[in-house]
């Protein structure tokens, strides 16, 4: 059985589907008359898209928000029927099960698209014609089978409990009873208000979402990832644990793009963990390198994934705003990851990649060119323009152009099918999985309950701030195991983030927060789906690979408490405060790399039998210089840095003693 087979097999047993965003391989895979519906449907609903978000009237039909996302999701929905299978995976032949719910998801989308302007004037939510009834009750139904297939088990178990939730609400003792309806009244709120399916996350969707999926997506299919691939190792696969780097900036790069841990490991670690392993990278830290660097991507901008977008809906600001808010934690967690990769290299004396192996770093900038002034459009328009919403538009087309005077990766029409089908199966999976999240929204909605969820949980942790946030990030981390990133983050957005906000904490940094602590199940026992995918590929033990990731992804369980408490982390402040908060940061987590991994980056090894009380000082040294403003150590930054220093001052003297001492012995040998 070959890597891939394994690694297909077992992330199967774990209930995962093994494709990026783009699809490849079910897409190559899935034929015959359910190839064209996706085809078909896929380029539908872009048509609906593009007409709806540039207002270009086609053929006269200008559509109220409403309608236009009960076409798109339903579209969507009925098209995830044929991608995923009944019993689990996707591209396979559909059965005549799967094409009756695909047409009954039609027949649904049709009547809730003809009726929703009545919908809207007669209140349906609340009060709906018999007719209207019964279709919620099917579409409710075939919402809930379609998470299951696209989200598996666990997420189908947690959505369906609280879909039914508001059944039941008024029998469950405080703080979690709400008020009760009828499982009659409950379903048409689920599908007719906008508080539950099609509420804030497919308003997100269909708003500026499904732009930067399809980006992200043509991008991969026409040589965007090769070419990130090429330029990280130009950059610094010569150096010491090059592989290992390029993995960190080549799935930073990719995994901003497709949104996806998973697919990311898959995609790059294909190539990078075998490079790793070749240049005298253990397999259970090669494997934990990709795992950590593809959980990070999907923090990273400028794309971030689906997540982001939603974020932005939520706190109903431009999505610009959280993609600068985003840039200084993820540039604390993939420094964080650099250092110790840097410090693991040189304390096993690992060397980097042979230069006559690399790319020419000025042969990938002639032959990428396209690829950097296609994303300096998009950022353009994103940051300069503020068209968040055209932008990604705009650039899948010109990306599109310039690649067809590419031989090397030019469409032709067997490409160009597979690209959209690979798209279309993105975006039916993320409906399928936000039309189900949204009925846990729409049920907290209609019980009433987040409202009391804030004021207990902030009575239950006493007015700590402190107390608060370790409550917050080990309920994110447990909702993480089941979840997908999108799905984990809006359970949350609705329940904690609130009770945070109401603790005093700023608003933009607390909905980071839950996103960094719900990505951290990726990497952590006993659940580390991204290091459990790269273990496979690395053949490396499973568990070892998880506490290997731990380790190397630390800062990931750290920052979040940085960036939180002290809001200049996220671009809240002046200016100055930014910056000098910015370099308090960089230090300190240079410093708990170095105590992680026993080696000080160029300075020396941390040994001796002091090692570990040494490693303890660095650490704590490192908490002090990167330490926010909290009432558990009240002093002022440039106090807590001088401090931190003086910590670190011993174990850096002790390393660079013995380096010099480890030098002279072999200048004598």
């Amino acid at each position: 059985m070959t890597s891939e087979d394994k690694t297909d097999a077992a992330l199967k047993k774990a209930g995962i589907e093994t494709t990026a965003i783009d699809g490849a391989t079910p897409a190559e895979r899935l034929s015959g008359p359910a190839r064209w519906a996706v085809i078909g449907g896929t380029l539908l609903s872009l048509v609906l898209v593009v007409n709806q978000l540039f207002n270009l009237q086609l053929f006269g039909i200008v559509l109220i928000d409403g309608r236009y996302l009960y076409f798109l999701g339903g579209l969507f929905l009925a098209l995830s029927f044929l991608i995923f299978q009944r019993r689990g995976g996707k591209g396979g032949p559909p059965s005549l099960l799967d094409w009756a719910l695909f047409a009954v998801s039609l027949g649904c989308t049709v009547y809730l698209g003809q009726t929703a302007q009545t919908n809207l004037s007669q209140g349906w939510e609340y009060a709906p014609p018999e007719v209207a009834q019964w279709v919620a009750v099917v579409f409710f139904f075939l919402i809930l089978e379609a998470t299951r297939r696209a989200g598996g088990l666990v997420l189908f178990a947690i959505v369906t409990f609280f879909a039914f939730y508001p059944t039941f609400a008024g029998h469950v003792p405080d703080p979690f009873s709400g008020f009760q309806s009828t499982f009659l009244q409950t379903v048409p709120y689920h599908i007719y208000s906008a508080e539950s399916s099609f509420g804030i996350p497919m308003k997100a969707f269909g708003g500026v979402v499904i732009g930067f999926i399809l980006f992200g997506a043509v991008l991969q299919r026409t040589g965007g990832g090769q070419f990130f691939n090429d330029l990280a190792l130009g950059l610094v696969g010569g150096y010491r644990g090059g592989a290992a780097k390029v993995s960190i900036f080549a799935s930073g790069f990719m995994g901003s793009m497709s949104g996806s841990v998973i697919s990311n490991v898959l995609t790059t670690g294909a190539v990078s963990i075998p490079a790793m392993r070749k240049t005298g990278f253990s397999a259970r830290t090669a494997a934990a390198t990709e795992a950590c660097a593809s959980t990070g991507g999907v923090l990273m901008p400028p794309i971030m994934g689906a997540t982001a977008f939603v974020m932005a809906s939520f706190l109903s600001r431009p999505y610009v705003d959280i993609a600068l808010a985003a840039a200084i934690p993820s540039l604390l967690f993939y420094w964080g990851l650099f250092t110790q990769i840097d410090a693991y290299s040189a304390r096993r004396g690992l060397r980097g990649l042979p230069r006559p192996d690399l790319p020419v770093l000025r042969q990938v900038m002639k032959d990428g060119w396209p690829y950097i002034f296609v994303f300096a459009l998009l950022l353009f328009m994103m940051i300069g323009l503020r068209r968040e919403t055209s932008a990604p538009f705009y650039a899948t087309v010109l990306l599109l152009i310039v690649n067809q005077f590419r031989a090397s990766h030019r469409l032709d029409l067997k490409r160009l099918g597979n690209m959209i089908v690979g798209v279309g199966m993105g975006l039916a999976e993320l409906t399928a999985i936000l039309l189900g999240v949204g009925l846990i929204v729409g049920s907290f909605s209609a019980t009433g309950l987040a409202g009391t969820l804030v004021n207990e949980l902030v009575f239950l942790a006493g007015d700590n701030t402190l107390v608060l946030l370790l409550m917050g990030a080990v309920t994110a981390f447990i909702f993480g195991m089941g979840m997908t990133v999108t799905a984990c983050y809006i359970f949350l957005a609705v329940v904690l983030a609130p009770a945070l906000e109401a603790g005093g904490l700023n608003q933009l940094a607390v909905h980071l927060f839950i996103l960094y602590w719900g990505m951290v199940s990726y990497i952590t026992p006993p659940v580390a789906l991204g290091a459990f995918a790269a273990s496979t590929m690395a053949g490396s033990n499973a568990m070892a690979t998880g506490l290997e990731a731990m380790r190397l992804g630390g800062v990931i369980y750290i920052a979040p408490f940085f960036f939180v408490l002290n809001p200049a982390l996220v671009g809240q402040a002046p200016p100055m405060e930014v910056a000098f908060a910015l370099v308090s940061a960089l230090v300190g987590v240079a410093m708990i790399s170095a105590a992680l991994q026993g080696y000080i980056s160029l300075v020396g090894p941390v040994r001796g039998a002091a090692s570990m009380p040494l490693r303890v000082l660095l650490f704590l040294g490192g908490l002090l210089i990167a330490k926010p403003k909290t009432p558990l150590l009240d002093m002022s930054g440039g106090t807590s840095f001088l401090l931190g220093a003086a910590l670190c001052a011993l174990p850096m003297v002790l390393a660079w003693r013995a380096r010099q001492a480890e030098e002279a012995q072999g200048g004598a040998a």
